[in-house]
């Protein structure tokens, strides 16, 4: 597999809540991590007392962030309303040569910031709020 840039991995937003997904503006830095909690279920007989663990089990999640400069785009706005409002819309996140992964996410930090002589940046954190699908490429 050849090296990708970093701007390929795209965060999108559904708009309209009808499948119309747009790249959420002004995104400079993008992270999606994919966790599993585990189920331990190591007793008394467990051999060498090696931890074992129950394969299949324990909840899965994934995290999303950005980080980018503040445009005031229809994506912004529609951050703002799904955080403020607290929906839970569908977004997809696009990772070159691997794939898409899709579904429902939450909002859970929505930060802006400036500087006196630069831009006005925010930050993103997304939370997944169900189940996930992935499409590869």
């Amino acid at each position: 597999m050849a090296v990708q840039n970093g701007r390929d991995l795209l965060i999108k937003l559904d708009m309209t809540g009808d499948g119309h997904f747009e790249t959420i503006a002004g995104l400079r830095a993008t992270r999606i991590a994919f966790n599993a909690e585990t189920v331990d279920v190591t007793s008394l007989e467990s051999e060498g007392r090696w931890r074992e663990l129950l394969g299949g089990a324990g909840v899965r999640s994934a995290a999303i962030s950005g980080s980018g400069v503040f445009r005031d785009a229809t994506t912004d706005e529609r951050a703002r309303q799904v955080f403020f409002d607290g929906e839970v819309p569908r977004f997809q996140v696009v990772i070159p040569d691997f794939g898409t992964v899709e579904g429902p996410f939450q909002i859970t930090s929505l930060e802006y910031s400036g500087s006196y002589n630069g831009e006005a940046t925010y930050e993103v954190s997304l939370a997944s709020a169900g189940a996930l699908s992935f499409v590869s490429l």
